[in-house]
């Protein structure tokens, strides 16, 4: 089983992927590992990626998930637009989506608290700015635990 946790930076894709993955019984990859040094760079300084930064990007995670196709893996990734969604799982029929949805409040506040991460925040903005709702995703509200929003995940990925 291949699923991508999506959703706008600081909603959690990380800590519920790798929850989720454990119930799924599968390894788990994070896409924030497999940006290049100059797209870390923009994003540290409060730059927006453009589309022609995402596209090699795109490319290796496409590469991975049918890599790792037979084994299963949930991806944490961003996936905001539909096109991103598409480039993700071409080639991966059975891939699923899960969408961690939050008000920008909710996420601008788990930001303010975090430390650590080269995801600048003034960024939230942008996120929100380019998120367009998978209209074929489980759905999952940000604001319920790390630990209930993989369970619910992992109920309805095995549905």
């Amino acid at each position: 089983m291949i699923v991508v946790v999506m959703g706008v930076t600081g909603a959690g894709k990380t800590t519920v992927g790798r929850l989720l993955a454990r119930a799924l019984g599968c390894g788990f990859l994070d896409a924030d590992d497999y940006h290049p040094a100059a797209s870390v760079a923009k994003m540290r300084a409060g730059e927006p990626l453009t589309d022609d930064d995402r596209a090699p990007w795109l490319a290796a995670l496409n590469g991975a998930l049918r890599e790792r196709r037979a084994e299963g893996v949930v991806l944490a990734c961003s996936a905001l637009k539909q096109r991103y969604r598409d480039r993700l799982l071409a080639g991966v029929p059975d891939g699923r989506l899960v969408y961690l949805r939050g008000s920008k409040a909710a996420i601008a506040a788990r930001l303010a608290a975090r430390r650590g991460h080269y995801m600048n925040p003034r960024l939230l903005d942008s996120q929100f700015e380019a998120l367009e709702e998978p209209a074929d995703a489980v759905v999952v509200d940000v604001e319920l635990a790390p630990e209930e929003i993989a369970r619910r995940a992992a109920a309805a990925c095995r549905a």
